[in-house]
Parts: C-alpha cells; structure tokens; sequence
C-alpha cells in the first residue's frame, strides 16, 4: 500500500501513517501498565528486512524481563529511551516497529531496540510501551504533532555521600519565576520524590513520567522539603 505520513515523533520514535484500505485485520491493543515479570512475550517483524524473501512476517518468543527499563547509552537518533519494555524474545534488524504482543495476542509495545555488543540479539531487547504509543498517536491524529508539556524546572541528582534515604529523589536545581512549578509553589532545593503514582529516583523517571503527560495535565506531585514531605 501507498502510505501517507499524518504526523511523527522522533522523541518517542513513532509515526503515525495512513493507508486507503478496507476491511484490514487488527490487532487488539493491550495495557503496558500492569505487565507481570515473566509473563510471555512474542515479538513481530521481518528480521533484516527482505533478505528472506518472503512475504510473512517471522515471530520469537520469550518472556518480559523487565518494565520500566532506562537506556543510559546515547542512541544514533533523537530517540530518548526510558520506561520501556524489556524481553528477551530475539529482535534483529528488520523487528523495529513490530508488535511485541503478549499471550492473549494483544499488543503490549512496540519493538524498538536492542542492546548488543556484537550486532546481533543477545536477548536484551526493548519496546515502547503501548500505553505511551496511544497517547502519542491520539496526540498526533488530534494536532499532527505532539504537544511537549513543560513545567519549568531543572533537576540535578543527590551529590555523592548523601545517604540512601537522602538520595532518593531528584534536587530541583532552579524553578523559572511564573512557571507551572512555580505557580505550584515547588522552590529551588527541593526534592522530587513522586509524580502521580511513579517514585521518583532518578532524572530518567521524571523524564519518563514527562513524555507521559499531556498538555494541561493537573499533575499531583510530592516533594521533600528538609525534614517534610509536602503534596503540590
């Protein structure tokens, strides 16, 4: 099919496309939020493209590693890989932007990439979560583009030799005056220690909390200010 591109987001590394057809096959969508470690995971593609020949894709099997997963490494892209999906289910060349679906054949990422000395699958592969994967779409289908929440903090993490309990967190380092912190009363020096239901330990979980917030999200934070802890 002839495809038309509706909108993308090199951030999130999804795109969403058009296509003039009828009647096409789909498969359901299912929920990212309450994977269970271990639980099967079957990844869906055309590993290194066309090289096979054929015109099925090919599917491998494993289980979810982990939720939650941060690529610390730089990517070739724009892409900022946080939060993601973690299996060891094979994903070569040719499996990025495949379903990752779980046993009841519901779709619960998308496959994206790889972690991998050598160039090739050494079980540690990574999708995007799928729940992250509506929100971006319904995004782009409603403006074309995403919309990037800001809120007007840096953060910086704890300095070393802090203790475990002073550690968790991550410092507000400034607050730019009339922002949406700082209308929220966040100061500088503050400590970030949840965000809606996710716990807060490192900058890479404030990012992974952020690119899922949309635009005019009323979002419950809670910070730890000296020896209390205050809701915002």
């Amino acid at each position: 099919y002839t495809a038309k591109l509706l909108g993308a987001d090199e951030t999130n590394d999804l795109a969403v496309i058009k296509i003039e057809a009828k009647n096409l096959p789909v498969a359901p969508l299912g929920n990212s939020s309450n994977l269970l470690i271990g639980e099967w995971a079957i990844a869906i593609g055309s590993p290194f493209g066309f090289l096979l020949a054929n015109t099925e894709p090919s599917v491998t099997a494993g289980v979810v590693s982990g939720t939650g997963s941060n690529l610390a490494a730089e990517s070739g892209g724009a892409g900022v890989y946080v939060d993601m999906v973690q299996t060891d289910a094979s994903i070569n060349p040719g499996n990025s932007g495949g379903p990752l679906v779980n046993a009841l054949g519901e779709v619960i990422g998308v496959n994206s990439s790889i972690y991998t000395p050598s160039g090739g699958s050494i079980g540690l592969g990574f999708a995007i979560p799928i729940n992250r994967v509506k929100r971006v779409t319904e995004d782009l289908l409603a403006h074309g583009v995403i919309r990037r929440p800001w809120v007007g903090i840096k953060l910086q993490m704890a300095p070393p030799g802090t203790s475990s309990v002073q550690a968790r967190g991550v410092i507000v380092s400034s607050v730019v005056p009339a922002s949406p912190a700082a209308r929220a009363g966040i100061q500088q020096g503050d400590v970030r220690v949840q965000s809606r239901e996710r716990q807060i330990h490192s900058a890479y979980d404030w990012e992974a909390e952020r690119l899922d917030m949309r635009v005019g999200d009323e979002v419950p934070l809670v910070l730890r200010r000296g020896s209390r802890e205050l809701k915002v």
